[in-house]
């Protein structure tokens, strides 16, 4: 088995679309076994499952919400009798909304912050209890170039992406000893998520500002979160990596 992943055991939250599908699927492509979750489409969740089974890895799909603990808990107690623990867990499931504050009620706020941070939260302490006994593994979270640059961005998806910079420099620093690594990558505009619900003029100011002219894939961040997950990232841990083009 080949593979900068090979045997590794892998959890993507929000996998069945988007950017958590590229991951899932770069990933299984590098020989990593991968278990995702998913919240509601279930033919997009079983196109992913085909996808990564035709890469010839194991595959496991979880239908949730990642805001519950009682998910949490038995996605991680799931892979751990069927695959034996946890070796990569990508925090990237997350809800998006483009809206100005004044028009974000309190459960959409909650929404979203539930979903990135909560979430974010409640799998990594699952997930933990394996990487802790077998003294290993990588923790990597999905922040935005948004959270730490004057962009216009909805208020309550650049709070939650800003959180997520605090929680993994944090962890970082609390699970280092365990021989465990917390890292974030932080897109820019890519060709799903946000980049496919702002308006048109928008993405055109994006182009216009970042060095390389264009937004991104979700297959070149996948790229990044490979490496972060890797071996080859063995002595990477608190950090952050931007993906946006240079903007």
């Amino acid at each position: 088995m080949i593979g900068k992943l090979a045997g590794k055991r892998c959890l993507v939250t929000g996998g069945s679309r988007g950017l958590g599908r590229a991951i899932a699927l770069a990933f299984a492509r590098e020989g990593g076994d991968v278990a995702f979750t998913y919240r509601a489409r279930e033919d997009a969740a079983r196109d992913t499952e085909e996808a990564i089974a035709a890469l010839g890895r194991r595959v496991l799909a979880f239908r949730g919400n990642v805001a519950d603990a009682a998910h949490a808990r038995e996605v991680a107690a799931q892979m751990k009798s069927d695959w034996g623990g946890i070796d990569v867990l990508v925090n990237n499931a997350g809800v998006t909304e483009v809206l100005p504050i004044a028009m974000i009620d309190e459960d959409e706020w909650d929404a979203v912050i539930d979903s990135h941070v909560k979430g974010a939260y409640l799998f990594s302490r699952a997930a933990l209890k394996s990487m802790i006994r077998q003294k290993s593994g990588s923790i990597l979270s999905i922040g935005s170039f948004a959270s730490d640059r004057v962009v216009e961005s909805p208020v309550h998806y650049a709070t939650a992406k800003a959180a997520l910079r605090g929680f993994t420099e944090s962890l970082a620093k609390e699970v280092g000893r365990h021989g465990i690594r917390v890292n974030l990558v932080a897109p820019g505009l890519l060709d799903h998520g946000l980049g496919k619900t702002l308006l048109p003029h928008r993405i055109d100011e994006y182009r216009g500002q970042a060095a390389l002219g264009r937004t991104g894939t979700v297959e070149e961040l996948a790229e990044a979160c490979v490496f972060f997950a890797s071996d080859a990232a063995s002595f990477v841990t608190g950090a952050k990596i931007v993906v946006d083009g240079g903007v």
